[in-house]
């Protein structure tokens, strides 16, 4: 397939940056957008012209790396997909593809279409684990677990921090994987005793951190690549409201 890729190039967080048009022939409909992207930069080092900096790591829909605004949607078109799982059959023969980095200003980018996501794990480090000693893993009936929040919590712990639920809300809110962090600790009994202090440090770290607030709208449920649920932000308010009296 003949394809028009406009890509945003930045040589660094300093630099201006804009999109940069390039025609690539010779594109299957087997690859992914990524391996496309790597045809393309095979293409450009043959050129002798510098190659497109993205990010990526596991290409299995795991990492969250791949932070990349595709025909203007948070990792493409395709519902529930990471931009690694996107497959080139989701674009007409000679259609224009743009690509650009995720648009956030907690999210800067580094170069060309990476963006540092570090405020994320500052949020995870904040409260975002159990620290209490367990000691040795007890007998499964010794501490049960309803099923219907053993699969919730391990539902919203497929959260990957991709940053998509951000970049795909207008306010930059960071509250759908916020949420889906307290809620996967929330739901088991290991995660109550710090349940108090976990949401009141991750809140904070994330206000901190310029994140926008909430304003319900859905975007990120919409256009997380896992299907988080925006439910667990009404589960958030209900445990920073109890954590506050």
């Amino acid at each position: 397939m003949k394809m028009k890729l406009k890509i945003w190039r930045q040589a660094s967080a300093e630099d201006k940056g804009g999109f940069v048009v390039y025609d690539l022939d010779g594109v299957s409909q087997e690859m992914s957008l990524l391996e496309m992207l790597d045809y393309l930069n095979t293409t450009l080092i043959e050129r002798g012209e510098e190659p497109v900096a993205f990010d990526h790591d596991c290409r299995e829909g795991i990492c969250g790396c791949c932070s990349l605004f595709v025909n203007g949607r948070p990792h493409g078109p395709a519902k529930d997909t990471t931009t690694c799982e996107l497959r080139m059959t989701k674009f007409a023969e000679g259609s224009t593809i743009v690509i650009e980095p995720w648009r956030s200003r907690v999210f800067p980018v580094v170069r060309d279409l990476i963006v540092d996501r570090s405020s994320f794990d500052e949020i995870l480090q904040a409260g975002g684990f159990i620290s209490a000693n367990a000691g040795a893993a007890p007998e499964a009936n010794s501490l049960p677990v309803s099923r219907d929040n053993a699969e919730e919590a391990i539902d919203t712990a497929a959260c990957i921090g991709c940053g998509a639920c951000v970049a795909a809300c207008p306010n930059g809110s960071a509250m759908l994987f916020v949420a889906s962090k307290v809620s996967q600790l929330a739901l088991l009994p290991q995660g109550r005793l710090e349940a108090k202090q976990r949401v009141r440090d991750m809140v904070a770290k994330a206000d901190e951190l310029g994140f926008g607030s909430c304003g319900n709208m859905g975007a990120c449920e919409a256009e997380c690549p896992k299907g988080i649920k925006i439910a667990h932000i009404a589960r958030l308010n209900r445990e920073f409201v109890r954590a506050a009296f």
